[in-house]
């Protein structure tokens, strides 16, 4: 179990680490083998690792491509990376670590949002692309892993849990009773709904890809 949180500042102001900081230290159980911060203009990503698969600082993350194009907050595992890698070896990458979080990387880089249909395991991720200064957030299929994301005047953000949205001081925290009624009926919320109104968790087996150039997000 990882950690991942960023945001990106709609009005063009810098990113600020101190809110990355405490987006990530919100969630800090998630992940004790270590942190990372990935600062750049409006762009901030963290991530806080629970390190499984590679256990060396070649596996951190926010991770960055070769080309330095995509930055990359994976939360997750997949199980068929050693065949995706090989594939990608095959087309011409390399790695320089052993940990399936780069293979997602460098799927991406290749296949696009196409890369998600290829990955069979359980996994949240952000990952930002510097080129087109597009931001894509993705959770697996079945929804193993959790994804929660918020828009307010100024940001729209993600992360693993809740608690780090909140660390926002923009965003409301007005209780949604529409889905404390779905709780209390159900003893769960089967929405994209969560107890906070202004935000929402990513529905399993969704993208959403928000791109600078037009600002229309789109689920």
């Amino acid at each position: 179990m990882c950690g991942i949180a960023g945001y990106l500042n709609t009005n063009g102001h810098p990113a600020s680490v101190e809110l990355v900081k405490q987006m990530t230290d919100a969630i800090s159980h998630r992940g004790p083998d270590g942190e990372g911060q990935w600062l750049e203009d409006n762009v901030g990503l963290g991530h806080r690792r629970l390190a499984i698969v590679d256990l060396t600082d070649a596996g951190a993350q926010p991770m960055v491509s070769i080309d330095h194009r995509f930055i990359l907050t994976f939360n997750g595992e997949i199980y068929n990376y050693k065949e995706i890698r090989n594939e990608l070896q095959q087309i011409g990458y390399w790695f320089r670590s052993d940990s399936d979080s780069e293979v997602v990387l460098n799927a991406l880089s290749e296949w696009g949002e196409a890369a998600l249909n290829r990955f069979n395991g359980m996994f949240a991720l952000g990952l930002w692309d510097r080129k087109a200064k597009s931001l894509l957030i993705a959770r697996d299929r079945y929804g193993i892993k959790p994804l929660y994301y918020a828009e307010t005047a100024s940001r729209i953000s993600f992360a693993s849990e809740s608690k780090a949205l909140i660390q926002d001081p923009d965003l409301n925290r007005f209780l949604d009773k529409e889905a404390l009624l779905e709780y209390f009926t159900f003893q769960n919320i089967f929405t994209d709904k969560t107890l906070i109104k202004d935000v929402k968790m990513l529905p399993a087996g969704h993208f959403a890809k928000i791109n600078l150039n037009d600002m229309k997000p789109a689920l």
